[in-house]
């Protein structure tokens, strides 16, 4: 039985992107494509963080943490709680490392890919 958020992912894949879904979904990946902004979600990844927490285990300044944190926080990617004087923040689903997965699977058989060309060239050199 397929899980409803996949469901509903493939019936978005059958959708036709309008030019505004197109903005939508391009401000989204440019938000990914920061090392640092990654960093931040793969620490969150385990649990709740303090703006100080996350630049101790990502060793970003704490100006540079925040701003991240607050490109993140507007585009849906996580959510923050007060309490007291600290503001904790977690992942407000764990969705983007589906696309994480996809990535690194893709990456996975471009290496493999390249090793086998390589391999093939390799193997005739020798002969």
């Amino acid at each position: 039985m397929r899980r409803p958020d996949m469901m509903a992912e493939e019936r978005m894949a059958e959708k036709e992107l309008t030019p505004e879904l197109m903005r939508l979904v391009a401000e989204r990946f440019r938000l990914l494509g920061e090392p640092a902004r990654l960093q931040i979600l793969q620490a969150l990844r385990t649990g709740e963080r303090t703006v100080s927490q996350l630049v101790s285990e990502t060793g970003l300044t704490q100006a540079n943490t925040s701003k991240h944190l607050q490109l993140l926080h507007s585009l849906g990617f996580i959510e923050r709680r007060k309490a007291g004087q600290y503001v904790y923040y977690r992942l407000a689903d764990e969705g983007v490392f589906r696309l994480c997965d996809i990535m690194c699977g893709r990456l996975e058989a471009e290496a493999a890919e390249r090793q086998r060309l390589l391999g093939d060239r390799g193997e005739g050199e020798q002969d």
